[in-house]
């Protein structure tokens, strides 16, 4: 299931606001970062995805979907199902998914990774606070679907959300498949299913 980051279309650095000007040799800076990219993150990254996540979630639920000791775990183990995505370096949106095996969810794929399966557990998809009403998390959850379908083996994506959630999921081209047997809290989910069917849709205009 694993395959090489850079051999997908999807993951190329994707370029947002590339400010055109000419720039003499000698001013030129020694480092400058992309405007904007899209990768796979690494446990390096799993602070910036803790603190993102912890902001997003906590104010809400009191909750996180992912401790820190899973974020890094998960980064470890699959980093190929996880995707980020950067502005001038910095972590401001991502999606972190693992390996499943089984049709439904279960309270174990909540910290389990299940290597070479057909099915990608979303766990968690957060944007950064300064960043959000933008449209990134559409933006994203497209990107990271349509680099699914270009990885060979995978058949679909499966996540829990609550039901505030369902309508932007549906929109995305999620299907309900119901009531969710995994409980947080006291929380209660639905469970939805993305088909992936193992094809890469034409390239879009996102807009962005």
């Amino acid at each position: 299931m694993t395959k090489q980051v850079s051999s997908s279309p999807f993951l190329k650095p994707f370029f947002l606001k590339t400010p055109v000007r000419v720039v003499r040799p000698l001013q030129q800076r020694r480092h400058t970062l992309p405007a904007s990219e899209f990768r796979n993150l690494t446990r390096q990254d799993a602070i910036s995805v803790f603190e993102i996540e912890r902001e997003a979630f906590v104010s809400v639920s009191g909750e996180c979907p992912l401790t820190l000791d899973e974020v890094l775990n998960f980064l470890g183990q699959c980093p190929e199902l996880s995707l980020g995505w950067f502005e001038e370096g910095q972590l401001v949106a991502f999606i972190i998914g693992s390996g499943w095996h089984k049709e439904r969810l279960s309270q174990e794929a909540m910290t389990r990774h299940v290597p070479d399966t057909p099915t990608v557990h979303i766990h968690v998809l957060s944007v950064h606070r300064h960043c959000r009403q933008q449209g990134k998390g559409s933006i994203l959850l497209w990107r990271y679907l349509q680099y699914l379908r270009c990885m060979p083996g995978l058949r679909r994506a499966l996540l829990i959300c609550e039901d505030f959630l369902v309508p932007f999921y549906l929109k995305a081209g999620f299907k309900e498949k119901g009531p969710s047997g995994i409980s947080v809290s006291n929380m209660q989910f639905q469970e939805m299913e993305y088909m992936l069917n193992g094809q890469a849709y034409a390239r879009r205009n996102s807009g962005c």
